[in-house]
């Protein structure tokens, strides 16, 4: 089980390490979900959903209950943060025309793109809390400090 007790830093250092010399991206994205969803006791639903065509997004690794399969990049927060190519912090999802409620007790939510070493971007982080404004400014450079690492050319996708 993961600390909780460990830093914004100490995590990312703690996930660089495990991951460190793996090049598969499911692989990497397995663990970085698994280390995020244990260690946040507000993360409910943890995971990453792939561009697997283009304009559409289907789920990847996850921890949580059920996420949604299949994703366009016109429907939801998944689909606007991959379409946008830019971080989302929802504090209300109620307030969003746009969100696909894959779990009714989801309050907010926070989205992260994920790009390889060329730029192009081969997923989104999505991850979702039952309490309302659950995530700030701190939780997105975090995690897209933590997405930065799958930039690296190695990783094979």
């Amino acid at each position: 089980m993961t600390d909780p007790s460990l830093s914004h830093l100490e995590l990312h250092d703690r996930i660089a390490a495990v991951i460190k010399g793996e090049t598969d991206a499911v692989a990497i994205m397995a663990t970085v979900a698994c280390e995020l969803h244990h260690h946040f006791p507000h993360f409910h639903w943890t995971g990453f959903y792939r561009v697997v065509a283009q304009g559409l997004l289907k789920v990847g690794p996850y921890q949580g209950g059920h996420g949604c399969l299949t994703i366009p990049f016109e429907r939801g927060i998944c689909g606007r943060c991959a379409r946008e190519e830019k971080t989302l912090v929802i504090p209300d999802v109620e307030l969003e025309v746009d969100h696909i409620a894959c779990s009714s007790a989801t309050r907010s939510e926070i989205v992260v793109p994920v790009f390889d070493a060329a730029g192009r971007l081969r997923a989104v982080l999505d991850v979702d809390s039952d309490f309302p404004d659950a995530f700030g400014e701190n939780d997105a450079r975090f995690l897209e400090a933590v997405c930065g690492m799958l930039r690296d050319p190695a990783i094979i996708w």
